[in-house]
């Protein structure tokens, strides 16, 4: 079986996404491989294909019991033997286990890293009396404490080279500055390692950032059009995270808590509840998420400030796996910055407290950006990124400025009459002349007392943000941060320098960019998904994604060869469900009155730049080419389709690419005398309706000859 074969098999692609083929391939002579790749952009796949086409027991090391259960359950579902080994189950089902391990009856093994080393444990022993041919360790940045989640157990990982040096080893993580990810090569001891740094960008994802007045009702307003979608909301504490979900509950939303004082059992059950869609919203602390494969997240919620640009963009990064349009809202308030200083330091550790301290600097500064933040995120991962993405709030707003020199001089002799020893809440309640017993009473004799008191302090506090951004005042990094005067702050004083400031700015609400579907027939195969889901004992995006799903809403497939084209139907796959979900399609159009529009997609596909086309030795296994080649050297449709595993109807689609080319003589398809009735059929009814073209013609034209002469039609045109 080839790699193309077995992606369209067990996977239902038909073509590689960025670098997933040049790392398989590095995997398949036998490399080790460090993969950063964001969340949903495919970084299971790059191990799990390997897996099944190498001879011997792939190990994957996963941090979480949930995460293990959630890909076992998929690798099963198609049709590739997958199991865990970890506490929750029973000594019963471990003997199971390892005897199916000694018959060879499993190809992929998920352990968490503690149970590999544990002292006393001969785990070790048993696996390396099995035919191990890949390890690969999921969430790598864990094993580093200079990443945003670092874990001890991981650390114990260092051993796997000694103990395995032939087998090579996978490392992946989705976040990892450069600092990071040197840490995870010498941790894990990589031999000569290929390194794949694939782009941050998560293009589907839209980033805005609010300033925390009211938080709830922002929420409320927030959640309005979003009731049907699933979502997580994160806090930074415990009972935060239960009183949001109460309100919520009570203000008439699906929400449940989620936070690692949880017993056990209640954090199974909410857990499972939201990976089910039996509820909508989980509040959690960041003990949620990590390794969470539901992919119909639709939007991430901080209700707080994270600690970090790493952990941020892990948490947002959950929302919108599918690739379908998503959001990242962040409530900010500038006293989160300063409450999250003590948690940034780490005890006993200068070194690690001063670095930790920074990340928390660069995310403050995220939340007050008043430029791109998408291009901030990339060059945080120190990847270019142009200065306008058209979907973070910045970008999608007309901002409208002022003269602000007035304000600024204000702001700037307050500084100064203050003598550079105070913060900005002070400083603000000196201008608006506070009645506060903490404002000193020599302060309340000074001329600037007060002078700002038309002000409303929400105003000051972004005018005092929009004067830092702009330098001319800056926030020491003390415990308590104190604003001080800067190089440019004199000429301001002197009225020698103008300064602007924002006076509004307005959100253009971005159109989400979605294929055209039948709505009504998307409700029908969510239902159908859900049952499915029930009677498999698993979450129903496991089955299919949404993206599926609406594929299939909007291309209407009419029978198996159709639903082949749909992203996510492999052949166990369309062998357990295809029927389930073709015969509800059939019925809305009949009852509607509509015809297959599978031929669209066929088109989509041919008109995309040429995906399979990827470097190494895939660039010779190219799918079209492989089905071309075979064709050149004498075999028919059907023997070609029999050697690949293919359908012949997908064959014939190969080979019509060839005809509009040119590299194939149409009349190689189509016997001379029927061309002229094919095409007169098509002129007449054009190529959206391939059925309705094949009922026109009659039976004796096939599909074959009508995509062939639609293909040399192009070719001519």
């Amino acid at each position: 079986m080839t790699v193309l074969q077995a992606l369209q098999k067990y996977f239902g692609y038909n073509a590689f996404r960025d670098t997933q083929a040049e790392i398989i391939d590095q995997i398949l002579n036998g490399k080790d491989v460090l993969v950063l790749m964001p969340t949903g952009g495919g970084k299971s796949l790059c191990y799990q294909l390997p897996a099944v086409l190498l001879n011997g027991l792939t190990i994957v090391i996963s941090p979480l019991i949930a995460l293990m259960k959630d890909q076992v359950d998929s690798l099963n579902l198609t049709g590739i033997p997958a199991a865990f080994l970890n506490s929750s189950q029973s000594d019963s089902e471990q003997a199971t286990i390892t005897q199916k391990l000694k018959n060879n009856q499993i190809k992929l093994l998920y352990l968490a890293p503690e149970r590999i080393f544990r002292s006393g444990s001969t785990l070790i022993n048993f696996l390396k009396s099995l035919p191990v041919c890949l390890i690969a360790i999921d969430e790598a940045h864990c094993i580093s404490q200079w990443g945003h989640d670092f874990r001890p157990e991981y650390l114990m990982l260092a051993g796997l080279k000694r103990e395995f040096p032939k087998t090579p080893v996978i490392a992946l993580t989705a976040t990892a500055d450069q600092l990071t990810q040197k840490d995870i090569l010498e941790k894990l001891a990589l031999d000569q390692p290929a390194q794949f740094v694939s782009s941050f960008n998560r293009a589907n994802i839209t980033y805005k950032v609010v300033p925390r007045k009211n938080s709830f009702v922002q929420l409320l307003q927030f959640l309005e059009r979003r009731k049907e979608d699933s979502g997580i909301i994160y806090c930074l504490s415990r009972k935060a995270t239960e009183g949001l979900a109460e309100q919520l509950q009570n203000a008439g939303y699906s929400a449940r808590a989620y936070h690692a004082g949880l017993d056990n059992a209640e954090k199974s059950r909410n857990q499972e509840a939201f990976l089910r869609d039996e509820v909508k919203i989980i509040v959690a602390t960041i003990a949620f998420g990590m390794g969470i494969n539901k992919s119909n997240v639709r939007y991430v919620v901080h209700a707080h400030l994270p600690k970090n640009i790493e952990g941020y963009y892990q948490e947002t990064g959950r929302a919108g796996r599918d690739g379908l349009p998503s959001d990242a809202l962040l409530l900010y308030a500038a006293s989160d910055g300063f409450k999250l200083r003590e948690f940034a330091k780490v005890e006993g550790n200068e070194e690690q407290s001063a670095i930790m301290i920074k990340k928390l600097d660069d995310m403050v500064h995220f939340a007050q950006l008043q430029t791109c933040r998408r291009q901030y995120l990339m060059r945080y991962f120190n990847e270019d990124f142009p200065d306008n993405c058209g979907s973070c709030d910045v970008c999608m707003s007309e901002v409208k400025k002022f003269d602000g020199t007035l304000i600024a001089q204000m702001a700037l002799s307050a500084v100064a009459r203050v003598k550079e020893r105070f913060g900005a809440a002070y400083v603000i309640d000196f201008l608006r002349g506070s009645k506060r017993e903490k404002i000193r009473e020599e302060h309340k004799q000074l001329k600037t007392y007060g002078v700002g008191a038309k002000i409303q302090r929400v105003d000051w506090t972004r005018y005092m943000r929009e004067l830092v951004m702009q330098g001319y005042l800056q926030l020491t990094n003390d415990e308590y941060p104190v604003l001080k005067l800067t190089d440019k702050s004199d000429a301001v004083l002197k009225g020698l320098q103008k300064v602007e400031l924002i006076s509004t700015q307005i959100e253009h609400e971005q159109e989400a960019v979605a294929l055209s579907f039948e709505t009504g027939l998307l409700n029908e195969l969510k239902l159908v998904r859900r049952d499915l889901a029930a009677n498999a004992n698993v979450p129903p995006y496991l089955i299919v994604s949404d993206t599926t799903l609406i594929e299939i809403a909007t291309y209407l497939p009419h029978n198996p060869e159709d639903l082949r084209w749909i992203s996510g139907f492999g052949d166990i796959k369309l062998a357990r469900y295809g029927r389930e979900f073709l015969v509800p399609v059939k019925n809305y159009c009949e009852k509607n009155k509509l015809d297959s529009r599978i031929n669209q997609k066929l088109i989509r596909l041919e008109r995309k730049p040429d995906q399979n086309r990827t470097s190494g030795k895939f660039r010779a296994a190219d799918t079209r080419n492989e089905s071309f080649s075979m064709y050149r050297s004498g075999k028919s449709i059907s023997e070609i389709a029999h050697d690949r595993g293919l359908s012949p109807v997908t064959i014939e689609g190969h080979l019509s690419y060839f005809i509009q080319s040119g590299k194939i003589d149409v009349l190689e398809f189509v016997k001379e005398e029927k061309i002229p009735v094919i095409q007169d059929a098509i002129e007449s009814y054009g190529i959206e309706k391939l059925s309705a073209l094949k009922e026109v013609l009659g039976e004796g034209y096939s599909y074959g000859e009508i995509k062939a002469v639609i293909s040399w039609m192009s070719r001519n045109e």
